[in-house]
Order: structure tokens, then C-alpha cells, then sequence
């Protein structure tokens, strides 16, 4: 596993570089939600139209309909997807049901995925994905979608992908903007802890893209 931290004036740009570069035939890419990948998604729209078999997955999704305010699909969707001329194929958690048979449907449908590329934010609490600090699902090995409880506001259950599903995919992005998170991402980069998620979870490859003021406690 290997680690690369950079530190851009402009990190949607980089991610949004990666994520055209990596939407090819064949292609398996998790994404996030949040108001910086939101900018990436856009960006990446203009960079690459044509999402041509491309398989696009969530990394984590919230217990609500898929055109709730609150729905990383609506949000993907919105940013990324009605941009393209040519469309992915979209593997949707249906965040309509309950978390666990959310989760459930998740993790059978994941079965034999390995994901090119997942795009990752981290919360102020070292969160990522909706594993949370000494969340039970950091300590998963078998299924590759769980429930998880309400960490942080909107307080909705959830489901999220596990830590074996982020240590294979052969790129992990934490996409992260804002003094606010400094804190977390200088955690991150530590020794792993539970108590925070990120320093836990890592890909084959792990790039950090980092507007200065995110990284400015790093050493």
C-alpha cells in the first residue's frame, strides 16, 4: 500500500482529472457525497462525457428516497450524471428500504467487485464513508455493505461499503477542503486509530488531494 499526499490550491480539479482518466469501458468507481466532490463531479462531467460502460457505485448512501436533499445519489446524479452525454451503469443503495435490507441487497450486489477508483471525503470527527469513530464496521472482513447508525448530523440510518471492499480498490482518493478538517486529516495520517476512520482506511494506492488550509497541522 502506498500513500501520496498533495496539496493543491485547487483539489476538485485534480479529483475530478483522476475520475475522467479512470471512467473507461469496464471501469468500477465508488463516489461520495458532499459539497467538494459535488464540484468534482461537475468538473469531471466537462473533462469526460462519454461514461460508456462504466459501473458507478456509492460508497455510503443515507436511509431516504432517491430524490431526498439528503441522497448522495441525488447528488451525484445531479452534478455528474444528467451532465454526461453517455451515461454509466448506476448501482443505486436503496436507500428507500430499511438500512440492513439496504445493506443487505448492497453487499450480494458488490459480489465479486473490485472497485478501479473510490472517492473519498473525510468528516471533522476522521469519519469517511459512514464508518465512524469505533464504529463496529471498521472491525468487518466478510460482508462488503453494512447498516450503519446516524454519526452525524442528518441524524438518518445509513449504509455503508466495509474496510476490506476500500482495501482493494486499487485507488483510493480522499478528496478534503477546509481548516475545519485539518484536524482530522493530520489524524489521518498517523498510525491507524478507530477513532478515526480515515487513518484506517486506505487502498492499494491512497492519494490525499488537499487544499492548503486541510493540511495546514501537517508536519
Amino acid at each position: 500500500m502506498t500513500v501520496d499526499v498533495r496539496v493543491l490550491e485547487e483539489p476538485e480539479q485534480a479529483a475530478a482529472e483522476l475520475l475522467a482518466e479512470t471512467a473507461v469501458a469496464g471501469a468500477q468507481l465508488a463516489l461520495s457525497g458532499g459539497s467538494t466532490v459535488g464540484s468534482a463531479y461537475e468538473l469531471a462531467a466537462r473533462l469526460q462525457s462519454r461514461w460508456r460502460d462504466v459501473d458507478v457505485w456509492f460508497g455510503d448512501e443515507r436511509s431516504v428516497p432517491p430524490d431526498d436533499e439528503r441522497s448522495n445519489y441525488r447528488l451525484v446524479r445531479e452534478r455528474l450524471i444528467d451532465a454526461l452525454a453517455v451515461p454509466p451503469q448506476v448501482h443505486r443503495v436503496r436507500g428507500e428500504l430499511s438500512a440492513e435490507l439496504a445493506a443487505g441487497s448492497y453487499d450480494a450486489e458488490l459480489a465479486g467487485v473490485t472497485l478501479d477508483l473510490a472517492l473519498n471525503g473525510i468528516g471533522a470527527d476522521g469519519h469517511t464513508a459512514s464508518l465512524f469513530p469505533h464504529a463496529p464496521s471498521l472491525e468487518e472482513t466478510k460482508r462488503r455493505a453494512v447498516p450503519a447508525e446516524p454519526g452525524l448530523e442528518p441524524l438518518v440510518p445509513r449504509v455503508t461499503m466495509t474496510p476490506p471492499v476500500f482495501a482493494a480498490c486499487k485507488l483510493l482518493v480522499y478528496l478534503v477542503a477546509g481548516e475545519a478538517k485539518a484536524d482530522a486529516v493530520a489524524r489521518a495520517l498517523r498510525e491507524p486509530d478507530p477513532g478515526t476512520p480515515a487513518s484506517v482506511v486506505r487502498g492499494l494506492r491512497t492519494v490525499f488531494l488537499l487544499d492548503p488550509p486541510a493540511a495546514s497541522l501537517l508536519g
